[in-house]
């Protein structure tokens, strides 16, 4: 991809290395996530307080929203006191 300065020592060394993909956002990080959830599918998750216990495979996958699709929401104004409605694009 590129070059960067990797800074170590507390600064005192710099070596300039290749800048891998990032995996951090977009598909890339979708796909990681779903490895990481087959990989974990038989381990136990702890829900409401540790009241409950789920398998992490039971959990049911989200869409989650898209960019520009979202209805709005309140901001609040004034310390707390009023609120204003802030359209989605």
């Amino acid at each position: 991809m590129g070059k960067v300065i990797r800074v170590g020592g507390r600064g005192t060394s710099r070596r300039v290395t290749d800048k891998e993909a990032d995996n951090w956002t977009g598909e890339a990080y979708r796909d990681l996530q779903k490895a990481r959830k087959e990989a974990a599918k038989d381990i136990y998750i702890t829900m409401g307080r540790g009241t409950k216990k789920v398998k992490f495979s039971d959990i049911a996958e989200t869409k989650g929203t898209t960019a520009g699709t979202s209805k709005g929401h309140w901001i609040r104004t004034n310390r707390g006191t009023s609120r204003r409605w802030v359209p989605g694009k």
